[in-house]
């Protein structure tokens, strides 16, 4: 995948658009938006020229307790990601991936470095339901549940569209999101990278090291 550089505007327009229907089959997961990108070294990060505020955000997490996103991950690497737990493809992949990727990192980096997971199906994933899910994947990721109105509002503001949770043709429960892993940096705490669903293993592990100095990968 080649590295690209949007424009805000456009990479708003995209990102919102860009949803997928985890396991439905269709082709909603490609964007409905062009946007212009300049060729670079093939990478997968997409450095953003204007950086995203991170989310002002108080949700619960697998605890029961609340969760202050902006104080909890102030100066910290963080890469959040908007998905479900009943989802059974692209969120679990998503989430493995990043959690194979900070196991190759030495230890002061693993504790540096926070990656927080934000339900897009609160109704289902309750705290202990989150917790459960993620004690699979890295009992160290966070999992934030809440208000459902209150994380679209926080997802909009990253350009990351998601729906309420809707019967699909065959009856089945789903969650219609925007895919994307946005990562804060720890010098600004502003959202200066983007990963699309593709991104793979090696891609984050190549990355992390520099999104955990807070430098361009």
């Amino acid at each position: 995948m080649r590295k690209k550089t949007y424009a805000a505007a456009a990479l708003f327009a995209a990102a919102a658009l860009t949803l997928s229907a985890c396991g439905s089959g269709d082709d909603s997961n490609k964007p409905i938006a062009d946007v212009s990108v300049e060729s670079g070294s093939g990478k997968a990060a997409t450095i953003l020229d204007k950086p995203f505020e991170k989310p002002d955000l108080v949700l619960t997490d697998t605890h029961g307790k609340k969760y202050d996103l902006l104080a909890q991950t102030k100066g910290r690497p963080t890469l959040i990601y908007f998905g479900y737990t009943h989802c059974p493809d692209v969120c679990p992949l998503t989430m493995n991936n990043l959690a194979v990727a900070k196991k190759q990192l030495p230890k002061a980096q693993q504790d540096k470095l926070r990656v927080v997971f934000v339900t897009t199906d609160p109704a289902r994933d309750t705290p202990a339901a989150l917790g459960k899910w993620l004690k699979g994947i890295d009992s160290d990721f966070v999992g934030l549940t809440g208000d459902f109105a209150t994380i679209q509002a926080g997802a909009r503001t990253m350009g990351i569209s998601i729906e309420p949770t809707s019967k699909d043709k065959n009856g089945k429960l789903v969650s219609v999101h925007g895919t994307q892993v946005i990562a804060f940096s720890p010098k600004t705490d502003g959202g200066y990278v983007l990963y699309g669903e593709d991104a793979t293993v090696d891609d984050y592990t190549k990355d992390l090291p520099k999104i955990i100095k807070g430098e361009n990968p």
